[in-house]
């Protein structure tokens, strides 16, 4: 096959690849836009968790969610998806200035800095006291 061909049936493929993709709207840029989305991102993560307090990162890659009963979520960003996780006395948080650095000890989930602003002070004190 002459290799002009190839190549322009290859651009045809993966500009078809790219529509398909598109259409169906996979990747893309995910973030949490207002605290109603972290909200019901906290409801798909465990069904019932109705926030009282919500801190959404600045860039919108994550968020951290209290509920009445003083427990406390973290939700950030996976690929394309959000993942959320409750957080315990195994925390590992580091503040600086406006950044709180999580991670919950699991190896799986990571860690996560979260542009807080000036609330991150206020949510790392609530870290400090978890079970």
């Amino acid at each position: 096959m002459n290799p002009l061909i190839q190549l322009g049936l290859s651009l045809v493929a993966v500009l078809f690849m790219a529509a398909v993709a598109w259409w169906l709207k996979l990747g893309g840029d995910v973030r949490i836009r207002n605290e109603q989305e972290a909200a019901a991102l906290a409801d798909q993560t465990i069904c019932g968790f109705k926030p009282i307090a919500i801190a959404l990162d600045k860039a919108g890659i994550g968020a951290l969610l209290r509920d009445g009963a003083g427990r406390q979520m973290l939700i950030r960003r996976n690929g394309a998806h959000f993942v959320g996780r409750l957080l315990d006395r195994n925390v590992v948080a580091r503040l600086d200035r406006n950044f709180l650095t999580i991670g919950t000890g699991e190896r799986t989930f990571g860690s996560i800095t979260l542009d807080l602003g000036p609330d991150a002070q206020y949510w790392a004190s609530g870290l400090r006291h978890l079970q």
